[in-house]
Formats: structure tokens, C-alpha cells, sequence
């Protein structure tokens, strides 16, 4: 008898590419959850017993979930599939008791490769029939796939890759957020990052970006507090003059910016043509930097992550701003990944 499955993600569009994966055994007794809690009612009532678990998801992650597992017995096998793909994220979902790990994207020969290495699926059985029965949900398990929701599950993956190069470089873990991704207006994206930065003085690099009608700005911001515990972790002497300060931040920024966005033109089968990263500026408010460029964005889609290192006082944002006359492409290169098989 197959296994029975709950996959847990608070991306509609993560839930519907893991589905979409699953081999055609374990494909028919589906259920599917928004984040760690809807996951856990569904568990005590014996919904599942194999869990595909995301992160980074609101009310409770994964971490938590785990825990409350853990803590409950409940009697379900854990495979966690997230886009943090950090050594030490690895370390603590298998001490907390995950049977595996898998990165995202996921695609369906790493799936079914997994589950036979653990017994859960044999050589025979990962073979799929030409026509594939749907599995199982019911009206509130799965919601259509909204293109925002697919640009979010595209910046979760850059997101986790950009923080595994900053983590091995600096030897730390990297506590990463549920990304903010929405289209406004000018006014909306000023508002948005004063409130998020309550004026306080940043030091801010922008890279510029172009390539197949795409084109864009990332901005990576540091406080005062950042800069300076980042310069003893990187070891930087003198850190106190501009010059060094300055390396400081063209070193950060080159992994945090180029790593995002080689991920997203990657997801997207696209090329990021990158400028150079130029400093904007030290000690200014945001909300300043971005008037004085009121002109350039009239509309556009905002990306925001907040990277903070876990036991330091870093802490810093990374904006990639994507140009309203980009938006149709960025649209059309999406919706190729929503594209149901």
C-alpha cells in the first residue's frame, strides 16, 4: 500500500513543483500544508506518514516543526526540502531528526534517487506511466500558483545559495527570512524602506544589471554595527579607515549580490550581464538615496532579504529592484517554471 504524503511549504508554487515530482506510487494520497503548524493538526490526525518540509516559512519552520515532532512522537518519516542550503542547516534538521536533505529546486530523478537510497521507493517503482493520475487535494490545499508567489520561490532558492557562500567564507550561520517580494509603485518602495530602516545611517552598495530584457539595481545596505563586527570576522585590520571599509563591502556585496543573482537568471535559463558594484554612499538614509532617483523607478517589482548572522550583530538588506519595462519579461521567463507538465 503506498505511503501516504504531506508536503509542507508556505509556497503554492514549491507544493505544486514537489507534487509534480513525486513518483507515481506516492503521488495519489496527497495532502499539503502553508507552514509547520497546519502541518502538525494534519500529523496528529495521522494524515501522513512520509513529510516533505520546507524552512523558512511563517507561524512555524521548520526547525520548529521538527522540534514539536520530536517532542510529540508522532509517527511520520521527515525529508526536508529547502532552499537553505548551508552546511549547518543540514547538521540541525538531521540532529533534530530528519531523515534527509534535499536543496531546491528539486527534480523528480533527485527525489526518487533519495527515496530508494532510504527504502522508501524501489528501482521498479520510481518508473512513472505515461498518464499520471493528479493527486489528491482538497479547495483550500493548494491555491493556484500567483506569479509573485513563483518570484518569491525563485528568491528563496538565490537567497539560501548567496548565504551558503557568505557562511562558508565566514565559518557562521546565516539566519535567513521569508523574503519580501511585491510590485508597487515609487512612493509605496519609499515608504516600505524608510519603515524598514527607520532612517537609521547605512552604507549602501548598488550593482546594475541587464540581459534578456531584463534589467535592474541591487542595493546591499550595512549599518554602522554591521561593518564593524564584519570587519573582525573577515579579519580586516585597520577597519576603521574608508579604504578598508570600503573592501569590506565590495568583498560582502560581490557574494551576496553576484551569487543572488546568478541564481535568478539561472531559475529563469537566462544571463545577467553584471556592472560593477559602486558605493552610493556611507552614513546616508535611504529614503534620501532613493529620491534623489525618483525618476528611475516609476513601478517596479522590489525584492528585499535581511541576512543576520546568528550570535553577531550583523545585520543587512539586500534590494534587487527590477525596472518597470522589465516586468513583462521577468513575467513571461516565470511563467515557463508554471507551466504545468
Amino acid at each position: 500500500m503506498a505511503l501516504s504524503v504531506l508536503i509542507c511549504d508556505d509556497s503554492s508554487f514549491a507544493r505544486k513543483q514537489l507534487s509534480r515530482a513525486l513518483p507515481d506510487m506516492l503521488a495519489h494520497n496527497v495532502e499539503f500544508a502553508g507552514n509547520g503548524q497546519e502541518a502538525l493538526e494534519l500529523l496528529r490526525a495521522g494524515a501522513a506518514e512520509l513529510l516533505f518540509l520546507d524552512l523558512n516559512m511563517p507561524v512555524m519552520d521548520g526547525y520548529q516543526t521538527l522540534e514539536a515532532i520530536s517532542r510529540e512522537e508522532l509517527d511520520v518519516t521527515t525529508i526536508v526540502v529547502s532552499g537553505d542550503i548551508q552546511t549547518e542547516a543540514k547538521t540541525r534538521v538531521l540532529a533534530l531528526g530528519a531523515l534527509d536533505f534535499i536543496k531546491k529546486p528539486i527534480t523528480k530523478e533527485q527525489l526518487a534517487a533519495a527515496l530508494i537510497d532510504f527504502g522508501i521507493l524501489s528501482a521498479t517503482q520510481r518508473q512513472t506511466p505515461e498518464k499520471k493520475p493528479p493527486a489528491t487535494t482538497t479547495k483550500t490545499q493548494q491555491p493556484q500558483t500567483s506569479l509573485i508567489d513563483t518570484y518569491q520561490e525563485i528568491t528563496n532558492v538565490a537567497m539560501g545559495q548567496a548565504a551558503s557562500l557568505l557562511a562558508e567564507l565566514l565559518g557562521v550561520f546565516i539566519q535567513l527570512p521569508i523574503p519580501n517580494v511585491n510590485e508597487m509603485d515609487f512612493s509605496d518602495l519609499q515608504m516600505f524602506l524608510a519603515d524598514a530602516h527607520s532612517e537609521e545611517d547605512l552604507s549602501v552598495i548598488c550593482q546594475g544589471f541587464i540581459g534578456f530584457g531584463i534589467s535592474g539595481e541591487a542595493l546591499l545596505t550595512f549599518n554602522n554595527a554591521s561593518t564593524e563586527d564584519l570587519s573582525k570576522l573577515m579579519s580586516y585590520h585597520d577597519s576603521g579607515t574608508v579604504e578598508n571599509k570600503m573592501e569590506l563591502l565590495m568583498d560582502v556585496s560581490s557574494i551576496l549580490i553576484g551569487a543572488c543573482l546568478n541564481s535568478i537568471a539561472k531559475q529563469l535559463d537566462i544571463n545577467f550581464s553584471q556592472g560593477s558594484p559602486v558605493i552610493l554612499g556611507q552614513q546616508v538614509k535611504i529614503s534620501d538615496l532613493l529620491a534623489s532617483n525618483n525618476q528611475k523607478w516609476k513601478k517596479n517589482l522590489a525584492i528585499e532579504i535581511n541576512y543576520a548572522i546568528e550570535g553577531y550583530n550583523i545585520n543587512c538588506d539586500l534590494i534587487v529592484l527590477f525596472t518597470e519595462d522589465s516586468l513583462p519579461n521577468l513575467a513571461r521567463r516565470a511563467g515557463y517554471l508554471m507551466e504545468v507538465e
